[in-house]
């Protein structure tokens, strides 16, 4: 599975490897939803993100232009926050930064 966006924990991970893929979970996800990718993301992906353990997972959907944010708790997703539009939002492992999500839906 290769998601949209991932990140990893400097802890975790200090340096990037020089290889073409990582066998080391991320610590953060982001799926960017289409019509041609959604069902796959929110079935198949989610259920494998869980059992690596991944910790956060964002679905970013530009149709209606909305955020998702989940956090992983004992083995399943939890929904911690939800936000659409043109609104600044602070979304956890990010929460230290504010993000414009307008500069997302930008085309």
């Amino acid at each position: 599975m290769v998601p949209d966006l991932a990140g990893w924990r400097r802890e975790r991970m200090p340096e990037i490897p020089d290889a073409a893929f990582f066998d080391l979970a991320p610590d953060w996800v982001c799926e960017v939803l289409s019509p041609s990718t959604a069902a796959l993301d929110r079935t198949r992906k989610w259920h494998h993100y869980a059992e690596a353990g991944v910790r956060h997972f964002w679905f970013l959907d530009p149709g209606p232009r909305t955020l998702e944010v989940y956090q992983l708790d004992s083995g399943s997703w939890r929904l911690i926050s939800s936000a659409a539009g043109d609104v600044l939002v602070r979304a956890v492992p990010f929460d230290a930064v504010e993000v414009d999500l307008a500069a997302l839906w930008a085309r």
